[in-house]
């Protein structure tokens, strides 16, 4: 018996399809506009396969193909993942995550209205600045502070501020480029500063800064080597010197020192990375930093310093385009509190992963293996990440799977819900506890098991 040729005629149409009941859910779920179009764009991918010889699916089956296009269309992109990798302040995953007060506290100003710009005392508009101000000047003691959306924004706000037009001084060895292809000297160009580069790649001396300025010098620049180092025959002048180098020729210090450390990492084994109250006693005019990174808090940029500074830059523009939403400040004030309480270390997660002990995270490495059955314990290094700490890392135990495509299983471990981002050392997928949050670990464990069985 012959088989009847596929006619394009015997596609149906769009209507006929949303008419049948296998339609009434996907309808239900998605709504009527966009399953017409998940409807049409499988119709013409049926079309073509149709016209390559393929044989035409029935309904049913249309109607399952266009769901599962919508699905792909709709699934968030932006999804919450567990970190295996024992990269700290991972960059790509979003960096720090926050503390339970701090989601809370952007829950909490998300369910209605909020006193965003609104004085409840005097019954009138008030000012955003005030919500995180008043405690980042108290945690680090600097007489004025904003905050804006990122430290890069925080950069640009200061420089386009106060040197606009004029001339900026800052090291060649300090000319850096951070994540992303983020540029210090594309920031001085937007800005509408002038560049002025000091001394060599390897050394540079005050001396450099002294000759080169002039009466349009605006302001110094000190820009922290936050995610490199440069080693061997080397020098630069220090914060303090150019503080002393600023006061006697009437010219303002900006001190970029990125990470926002405001707790002393040497403490935990690490080198010790410059912390926003140190440049501050030092005497910098100004000092931008991160709330996302060491700060441990939301992405924000955060500017310090003399008060005329601050609200110089507070008249800027700029500033109202590079603001913080109330997301933002309700987070950041809250990681904020957990320094003025002297919690910080217990409650914040960086911190908190940061100076977990080696018995801990052992501990839990051996769990994992014995809940799992299978697999091994073997020593690693967990790294800070983030622009912080280059090169620095924190002994671990890591639990190593040895399996046939270390690739391919840890992309099936990806899929999973919540994907499981892991991390591969000599052809074994590893995962460090170090960085996975304990109310994480249930789903990480079921999460590899069902990659183990399939």
């Amino acid at each position: 018996m012959e088989t009847k040729p596929v006619s394009l005629r015997d596609i149906p149409s769009v209507d006929h399809l949303l008419n049948l009941p296998q339609a009434a859910s996907l309808i239900s779920d998605f709504g009527h506009t966009l399953c017409v179009q998940a409807l049409r764009e499988q119709l013409a991918l049926t079309r073509q396969a149709v016209l390559e010889g393929a044989s035409l699916p029935d309904e049913q089956t249309i109607i399952n193909q266009a769901g599962d296009l919508l699905s792909g269309w709709l699934t968030p992109t932006l999804q919450s993942v567990i970190n295996a990798t024992g990269v700290i302040i991972h960059t790509n995953l979003g960096r720090s995550p926050l503390s339970h007060a701090a989601r809370e506290a952007m829950l909490s100003v998300s369910l209605g209205y909020s006193t965003l710009e609104y004085e409840l005392q005097r019954g009138k508009r008030g000012k955003r600045d005030m919500h995180a101000e008043a405690l980042v000047t108290r945690l680090t003691g600097a007489d004025a502070a904003l905050v804006v959306n990122n430290n890069a924004a925080a950069v640009l706000l200061a420089l386009t501020s106060l040197a606009r037009r004029k001339q900026v001084l800052i090291a060649r060895s300090q000319l850096i480029e951070i994540g992303g292809g983020f540029r210090i000297p594309d920031v001085l160009k937007q800005s509408g500063a002038k560049l002025v580069e000091v001394g060599t790649t390897n050394r540079t001396h005050l001396r450099d800064f002294e000759d080169a300025i002039e009466d349009r010098t605006a302001l110094i620049m000190r820009a922290h080597h936050s995610n490199f180092k440069i080693v061997g025959f080397t020098t630069e002048p220090s914060l303090t010197e150019l503080v002393e180098l600023g006061n006697r020729r009437g010219i303002p210090v900006l001190d970029d020192i990125g990470s926002g450390a405001l707790l002393d990492t040497a403490q935990f084994g690490l080198g010790h990375e410059p912390t926003v109250q140190e440049s501050l006693q030092t005497g910098a005019s100004l000092v931008a930093f991160s709330g996302d990174k060491l700060l441990g808090g939301p992405q924000a940029g955060i500017l310090v310093g003399e008060k005329v500074f601050i609200n110089k830059l507070r008249r800027q523009p700029l500033a109202r385009a590079v603001r913080p939403d109330k997301l933002c400040l309700a987070a950041l004030s809250a990681t904020l509190l957990h320094y003025l309480k002297g919690n910080a270390i217990a409650e914040i997660p960086v911190w908190q992963m940061i100076s977990a002990t080696e018995d801990a995270i052992e501990a839990r490495a051996a769990a994992w293996r014995k809940h799992v059955g299978q697999g091994e314990i073997i020593p690693g290094r967990s790294t800070v990440g983030g622009g912080s700490l280059p090169e620095e890392t924190l002994p671990t135990t890591l639990f190593a799977l040895e399996v046939r495509h270390p690739n391919a299983f840890a992309g099936r471990l990806r899929g999973m819900a919540p994907p499981i981002i892991a991390r591969i050392d000599d052809d074994r997928v590893v995962f460090d506890p170090r960085t996975v949050l304990t109310d994480q670990e249930d789903d990480l464990l079921i999460g590899i098991e069902r990659v183990i069985k399939h």
